[in-house]
């Protein structure tokens, strides 16, 4: 099970983050009023993404035995527009290097599509929010 916790003070707008056991920072860039003292929180949606397709695909050639030297995986999120009738998307860039056959990076991106992160935005989660004092 994956945990977060955050806390914000009076400063515009740097989160202090735990997750698990690890300390980091999001923040707004300063067009936004922020700092830039972190990562933005669609840039940190952007990099859980791209970190479980990174650990996936090198799982799955070292469970194969496949010659996949390094994986690069580039993810650009652009936030809906309702003004211009667009929806959210997210555009994702697969590239290996290693001595792979055509079939093996085809398969590869196949295995791409069904990471758990990329599972989880396909199909949605239902958020259950409550407020203690």
């Amino acid at each position: 099970m994956a945990n977060a916790r955050g806390s914000i003070g009076t400063t515009n707008y740097a989160v202090e983050i735990t997750a698990g056991h690890h300390q980091l920072t999001a923040d707004e860039g300063p067009a936004l009023g922020g700092k830039d003292a972190g990562p933005s929180p669609y840039d940190l949606l952007c990099a859980s993404l791209t970190a479980c397709t990174a650990i996936t695909l090198r799982m799955y050639a070292e469970r194969k035995g496949w010659p996949l030297t390094s994986v690069e995986v580039n993810v650009h999120f652009t936030a809906a527009n309702k003004e211009k009738g667009t929806a959210a998307t997210i555009e994702r860039t697969l590239r290996f290097e290693g001595g792979l056959e055509a079939e093996q990076v085809a398969r590869l991106a196949d295995i791409a599509e069904r990471t758990p992160v990329t599972l989880t935005l396909k199909a949605g989660v239902p958020i259950a929010t409550s407020v203690k004092s």
